[in-house]
């Protein structure tokens, strides 16, 4: 497994890795978090991809040299959340490409983000997730060591907030 830094040159292999998850998220039921169509064939969540990934730093796990998860580390959230009343790292775009999935993609990109965050001599990682499906993309945070913050509404989408500290 290798973490390397992406550049705008891999929109089609971000894509292709949200795209996927969302494959999987529909196969077990979860349909409410990412919905049921994929992300590049939506002009809109493009944009918001290609954004996203403007703002901030996006990594790709290669797993032999297969692009096997993304996450692209920004420094304030998304326009849903408000920002931190001090210097932050925020985790936004996390996914593994379903064919990776009990691999620990997810787990080494939070690693990395950690690592990056302390690197950046801030003191305040954050994340936030969809709060449907009984909770377990919270539960899979809290393992990773982040601690609940906020809970926000996005439309009928309900979310949480969640940071580490360093």
């Amino acid at each position: 497994m290798k973490i390397r830094k992406g550049g705008a040159e891999d929109l089609p292999a971000i894509l292709a890795i949200l795209d996927s998850a969302v494959v999987w998220l529909n196969g077990k039921g979860i349909t409410a978090q990412w919905g049921t169509e994929s992300f590049s064939g939506r002009p809109k969540a493009v944009e918001q991809v290609e954004r996203t990934m403007s703002e901030g730093d996006p990594w790709i796990v290669e797993i032999d040299g297969v692009p096997a998860g993304t996450v692209t580390l920004t420094p304030h959230p998304g326009q849903y959340i408000e920002p931190a009343t001090e210097p932050e790292v925020y985790v936004r775009l996390l996914a593994t490409d379903a064919r990776f999935h009990g691999h620990g993609v997810g787990a080494a990109l939070l690693a990395h983000a950690e690592a990056e965050t302390r690197r950046q001599g801030v003191s305040l990682l954050r994340v936030d997730c969809f709060a449907g499906s009984e909770g377990r993309l919270i539960a899979y945070y809290e393992r990773q060591g982040f601690t609940r913050t906020e809970e926000f509404v996005v439309g009928d989408w309900p979310g949480q907030v969640l940071e580490r500290r360093f």
